[in-house]
């Protein structure tokens, strides 16, 4: 298992991003499936940055643990903000969906690409710690 230390602020993405990618080209993930990852994972951390440190006026850091299997990628997003459990919000449905832009409501979308865009997704609040599991299979589309 690997463990990378990132800074709590919106300048750590760039090197958050492309971090996952170099891990999605060593476990051999597709384009599609890397960059499904690298969004997933953006969102999150955007929102552990966002509103877990900055909007509560706190300084942080993230740390991200990955491990290569020879079915599956797994990435946890560990931090010490609130916890806050992004499967607890309510995801847009179909009908969300299809309303254009302006009569959505806000919020709620990049939880719902997250979701969808792994294979599996989980929390956990242990330790003073949210943790947010990402699971990529290798070896599909």
């Amino acid at each position: 298992m690997q463990r990378k230390h990132f800074p709590g602020t919106v300048d750590s993405l760039d090197t958050l991003r492309e971090y996952i990618g170099s891990l999605a080209v060593e476990a051999g993930l597709t384009k599609k499936a890397a960059y499904s990852l690298k969004l997933a994972i953006d969102e999150i951390a955007t929102n552990i940055i966002l509103y877990g440190y900055e909007a509560a006026g706190l300084k942080g850091s993230y740390t991200v643990e990955s491990e290569i299997s020879g079915e599956e990628l797994i990435v946890t997003l560990e931090d010490e903000a609130k916890a806050f459990d992004p499967l607890s919000r309510e995801l847009p449905g179909e009908l969300d969906l299809s309303k254009p832009l302006e009569e959505r409501a806000i919020g709620g979308l990049g939880i719902f690409l997250t979701i969808k865009g792994v294979d599996a997704f989980s929390y956990a609040y242990t330790d003073g710690k949210n943790r947010n599991k990402f699971v990529m299979k290798i070896g599909t589309p």
